[in-house]
This record gives C-alpha cells, structure tokens and sequence, in this order.
C-alpha cells in the first residue's frame, strides 16, 4: 500500500510578517496511523526538500502523542526534510493521497496546478483522495470528470468560519474554506469548534480540524482497506 502525502511550501502568513506552513499534528497523526499500518510513504510539496513548519503548531499546548513521537523518531524527520518535488509525482504510482494542513495551503497548493490534476488523477483512476483542517481548500480548483467542482454534491468538512474566527485570521486568509466549499457546491457540515468531525462521501475524505487529523487519516485506511477486500 503506497499512499502520498501532500505539504506546502508557503511560509507567510498574509501581509502580516507572521509565518505559517504546515500544522504539525496534522502531519505527524496521519503519518503514523499510515506507518503503523505498514504503508509505504512518499512525502511531497511543491518546492521539495524542508516544508515550513507553522511555528504555532510547535507550542506546548498544540503537543499530542503523536507529536511527541515525531520529535524523537529521527527516521520520520529526515523523510520530512526531503520532500519530493510535487511535479515529480504521478497519481499512478500510489493507492491514494493525503493533505495535512496548515494555513499555508490556502496560498500555494489551493493554486498549484500539479496538485490540481494530481487530485483529478487520483479520482479519475479511483483513488481516495483525503484533506484534513486548511487542506480541503486544496479543492479549489479540481474538477470532476463533468467538469464541475469536485466537492460539488459531495459531503464536506474542513475548518470551520468560526475556528477562523477564533484564531483570528479570518481577514488574512486568501479565502475561508468552509465559504468555498459551500460555494464550489458542496453539502458542508461541522460541529463545535476543535472536535473531530470527518465527512466521507466516495473517494473524498474531509477533517474539520486538528483534532481530525486520526480520524480523517483511519477513515482513508478503511478506505483502502474496503477496496483491497
């Protein structure tokens, strides 16, 4: 089982002089959950090589066991800091593709080519496709095979107005996710602020937040699963 991992290589967060990339838990929980059930990982961006990390997301209190285990497993951090250029994947080289988050997708992959026709790659050949907080937003741009948005029909979830709000960013951001989702024609649902709320609806798999990261990342497994059985 081959499963690809997505992160961004954008690092500013807005005009604010502040830094963002990708959120550490969201990366590390997915990363686990996959390698403890014995898949192979690719782990790719953009611009290859080191991804930003959102400074945030390293804070004593956004730590989770997951997390902790990154921090000392030295084999997990050099993969992550050899990131493959993303225009030098194929989706037929994996069995699906997962996009931690972070603010920085709102900027880079949200707009980036290869990851739009990597994602309609993917579905196109059947594959799962999962995003969890920011990343749905990743899902701008796709289109599904009739040419309409992909999330379009489809149930979703990603972070919510309110969790912008509550961090403050909601004027920052390129576009908020739970408004494009909607508007790209998606059936959007999400529950209280930071509780893990997954939606799967096909080969699509969306998380709300953080706290969905292992939940997003199990329910592509079981995806994977179902489809090997």
């Amino acid at each position: 089982m081959k499963i690809l991992l997505v992160l961004t290589s954008h690092d500013q967060l807005g005009d604010t002089g502040h830094k963002t990339g990708f959120w550490l838990e969201e990366f590390a929980s997915p990363y686990y959950v996959f390698k403890d059930a014995g898949a192979q990982l690719t782990l790719a961006s953009p611009k290859g090589g080191q991804p930003p990390l959102d400074p945030k997301s390293d804070e004593a209190d956004a730590q989770t066991p997951a997390t902790e285990r990154f921090k000392s497993d030295p084999a997990a951090q050099q993969a992550l800091a050899n990131t493959v250029p993303l225009n030098q994947v194929k989706a037929d080289d994996y069995d699906a593709v997962f996009y931690p988050g972070g603010h920085g997708p709102l900027w880079d992959l949200a707009e980036d080519l290869h990851s739009i026709a990597l994602i309609e790659h993917f579905q196109a050949q059947n594959k799962p496709v999962a995003a969890v907080c920011h990343a749905p937003g990743v899902l701008r741009h796709v289109k599904a095979a009739n040419g309409q948005p992909l999330v379009r029909g489809k149930k979703v979830t990603g972070f919510s107005n309110s969790e912008e709000a509550a961090v403050q960013l909601t004027e920052v951001v390129p576009f908020l996710v739970q408004d494009m989702l909607i508007a790209n024609g998606g059936h959007y649902s999400s529950v209280n602020d930071w509780q893990s709320h997954v939606k799967v609806d096909g080969l699509l798999i969306t998380g709300q937040n953080p706290g969905s990261s292992d939940a997003t990342a199990e329910a592509l497994m079981q995806l994977l699963k179902t489809a090997k059985a």
